[in-house]
């Protein structure tokens, strides 16, 4: 029981593990003046979504002017992803073309007197970045409709294909009888015409002995 325990706890603790590497929610601070560069290991071919927001230091009234902020996501060789300038809230997402460290920074302009911003980022790759509702919904449906219809046109095909060749089956069953029937004839004919030309000869060399006395 220990054994089946600490087997199951692994493979629970790998699965977390997993889903940690491919998920990241994060809230933090940002100083004005100040930029705060976050990183993800993304393989090549990965879904990658993110959202992010400013969030405000006061609820219920409108978001200062100061707590905008400038982001730019970028790959490890510095291709750019996502740009987004003086911005309270954005998204992206796209599929990461190189493996590597991309990099999503958030800068605010500097203020006088400093202000701290506050910035709720969700970063997602992998299988947490796929919408499984609309996958469900919309894409697998209609993938496997698709699906259901080459089938059905297969089945289709091959049902046709199979009366096909059942009227060839017919067709050749048909051909072997009247060719049998009209073998059945020729050889009845044949043999009237032997019988007919060896009586003819018969009757000849009969005539032929008579004539000549010799019978």
């Amino acid at each position: 029981m220990i054994r089946r325990f600490d087997r199951n706890s692994l493979q629970i603790f790998v699965i977390l593990g997993f889903l940690l590497n491919i998920s990241q929610s994060l809230r933090f601070d940002l100083q004005s003046g100040h930029t705060k560069c976050i990183s993800e290991d993304i393989k090549s071919n990965s879904m990658t979504v993110g959202k992010y927001h400013v969030v405000n230091p006061n609820e219920g009234y409108p978001m200062p002017d100061t707590h905008k902020v400038t982001v730019r996501v970028t790959s490890a060789f510095g291709n750019n992803y996502h740009t987004a300038d003086h911005v309270e809230t954005g998204q992206f997402a796209y599929t990461a073309v190189e493996s590597g460290d991309y990099m999503a920074c958030f800068w605010t302009p500097e203020h006088n007197p400093a202000v701290t911003v506050t910035v709720d980022f969700d970063w997602k790759t992998g299988v947490a970045a796929k919408d499984w509702g609309s996958v469900a919904k919309k894409g697998t449906v209609e993938v496997m409709e698709l699906e259901l219809k080459k089938l059905m046109d297969v089945v289709n095909s091959i049902h046709e294909e199979m009366f096909y060749l059942r009227d060839r089956e017919e067709e050749m069953q048909s051909l072997n009888r009247a060719t049998n029937s009209r073998m059945y004839w020729l050889g009845f004919l044949s043999l009237v015409v032997c019988l007919t030309v060896a009586g003819l000869q018969v009757y000849i060399l009969k005539n032929f002995f008579e004539r000549k006395k010799l019978l």
